[in-house]
């Protein structure tokens, strides 16, 4: 069953072994979070066995409220065990600043672009709670 993408409904994911890359809407806020959830879930599921790393891009989504933030935070708690979430943020963006007063860049990394998120599979396959706090992208090791 292809993954199929509706106006404010994640794109196909463009996915490298172990990997699922999925582009998030221009706006994640109240409207369209909840269902974004089973969306994403339904990936994580099809891939269950050999999913590594959920890389959610938000390159191209210009606002994000506290919906967001959430939706984030329950896409990291329902993957299985060895699998980690990154996450794509433009820096000084509005999903990064987003991400910045709710906490979650602690616990989930957040890359400027989409080479650098998959880089960090080759390297460590970090974990879901990075030690000391650091974010990807913002000069302190994850």
């Amino acid at each position: 069953m292809p993954f199929l993408s509706q106006p404010g409904e994640p794109s196909e994911p463009r996915d490298p072994p172990g990997c699922a890359v999925l582009a998030m809407p221009d706006e994640i806020d109240f409207c369209n979070a909840a269902g974004l959830l089973p969306l994403i879930m339904a990936v994580v599921e099809q891939r269950r066995d050999t999913l590594r790393l959920l890389v959610l891009d938000l390159s191209t989504t210009r606002f994000m409220d506290s919906q967001g933030a959430r939706l984030l935070t329950a896409v990291r708690r329902g993957l299985p065990g060895a699998a980690r979430l990154r996450v794509v943020a433009v820096p000084g963006g509005l999903p990064s600043r987003v991400l910045e007063l709710s906490g979650l860049r602690r616990d989930v990394p957040v890359h400027d672009d989409l080479a650098e998120a998959l880089g960090a599979v080759s390297g460590a396959a970090g974990s879901r709670r990075p030690a000391g706090g650091g974010t990807a992208g913002s000069g302190t090791a994850a």
